[in-house]
């Protein structure tokens, strides 16, 4: 038996195999060896006389006692943070933050607001995944991830932090071959470019209209999409801060200009709660003034008036 006494980095360390299942993964996470995370287990589940996982060949999973427990210590985490945070002198957030970024323009245009919050909070270990799949904020453990198009209906929390300008597009060979679509119908009817299972949206008088395009090439990315357009293989809705090179270069030009998309966005979500942690609060207020501070980053238009073209 231990001493009763709980260590809160054996209760995060047991929050962390818990949610990612292995040892291995959770001393990754945890930025530690795997013999510090399997002697901080041993000792939680000595201190509270009890077996809190179930070890074998392909990981660790929860007893039926861990599974009680690991909300519980979850919370109390989540309480220690707040609390740190509330007495931390000056302000300085401490503990840890894991945000998922998209892989498409973060590690440009959104890594410097990471690095500032990191240069601005030296207590505070940033932990930044950089990714186009949609990862799973609870089951992952991620604080929260930014996520750039038009937001899916979900049970996560979510907040606008700016706006995302795009436009359909479509090489000149492409054009010439296929002829430019005027109308929603002549679209539908053209070789999509998507990221997956999308649903595109076009302006229409003073109303949006939705529907679901239809392709045979598809990528996670989109500056590969943004390549495969260039290549003659379909139309595109990307965001301009990825096109702006292929149509100041003629590679590509937009289509559907009279049905425009809508300004997509881009947004902070979390996991769903009353409050969201401070450290939250901060990325999301970074990345707000980042956006206000640097509206050409985002807008073809404003690029192109801003280089003279």
């Amino acid at each position: 038996m231990g001493n009763g006494v709980l260590e809160i980095e054996d209760l995060r360390t047991f929050v962390e195999v818990a949610d990612t299942g292995g040892i291995s993964s959770a001393a990754r996470r945890l930025g530690v060896s795997k013999s510090i995370v399997s002697r901080r287990l041993i000792r939680l589940e000595a201190d509270l006389g009890v077996q809190l996982l179930a070890r074998n060949t392909h990981g660790a999973s929860l007893t039926e006692a861990g599974a009680t427990f690991r909300d519980h210590a979850a919370r109390v985490c989540a309480e220690i943070d707040v609390a740190r945070e509330t007495v931390s002198p000056g302000g300085d957030l401490r503990g840890r933050l894991r945000v998922a970024m998209p892989l498409t323009f973060g590690p440009t245009h959104f890594a410097p607001v990471i690095a500032e919050m990191a240069r601005r909070h030296p207590l505070l270990h940033v932990h930044a995944t950089y990714g186009d799949r949609f990862v799973d904020l609870i089951a992952e453990g991620f604080d929260c991830a930014v996520r750039v198009g038009y937001l899916a209906d979900s049970n996560l929390v979510a907040r606008r932090v700016g706006p995302i300008h795009g436009n359909f597009v479509a090489s000149p060979d492409y054009v010439r071959a296929h002829g430019s679509p005027e109308t929603l119908a002549e679209l539908a009817g053209h070789q999509a470019l998507m990221q997956g299972t999308e649903t595109w949206q076009c302006t229409d008088g003073d109303g949006i209209r939705t529907f679901r395009p239809q392709g045979r090439f598809k990528a996670d990315n989109g500056v590969a999409l943004a390549a495969a357009a260039a290549a003659g293989l379909g139309i595109a809705w990307l965001p301009d801060c990825i096109t702006y090179a292929y149509i100041a270069s003629g590679r590509l030009v937009r289509v559907m200009t009279r049905h425009a998309p809508p300004p997509a966005a881009a947004y902070v979500v979390r996991p769903p709660g009353l409050h969201a942690a401070r450290k939250v609060q901060v990325l999301t207020e970074l990345l707000i003034e980042h956006f206000e501070s640097s509206p050409e980053l985002w807008g073809l238009d404003a690029a192109m008036r801003r280089r003279g073209a």
